[in-house]
């Protein structure tokens, strides 16, 4: 029985997408407060460090590094994830 071209009329197995979940309000507001606190911390750290060690910091591709190396670390950790238990 067609209901739609192509689509059946009464569907009794669900997919992937039908269980997917997607981010809410409050999901989304904890992890911008979390971005916004890692970035404020970040900004006060280095304004307490040594004139030294800002220089080490602002004027070498030091930061470039941990971005690189962080979103690599994110994406494997992404890749290696084992799909979830039926």
């Amino acid at each position: 029985m067609v209901g739609t071209i192509g689509k059946p009329a009464c569907r009794t197995s669900t997919t992937v997408a039908d269980r997917a979940r997607s981010a809410g309000w409050r999901e989304v507001l904890i992890v911008g407060a979390v971005a916004v606190g890692v970035v404020l911390g970040a900004a006060i750290l280095t304004s307490v460090l040594p004139a030294d060690a800002q220089r080490v910091i602002f004027h070498t591709p030091l930061l470039i590094a941990v971005l690189v190396f962080g979103t690599g670390f994110v994406l494997w950790r992404i890749a290696a994830r084992r799909p979830p238990e039926t």
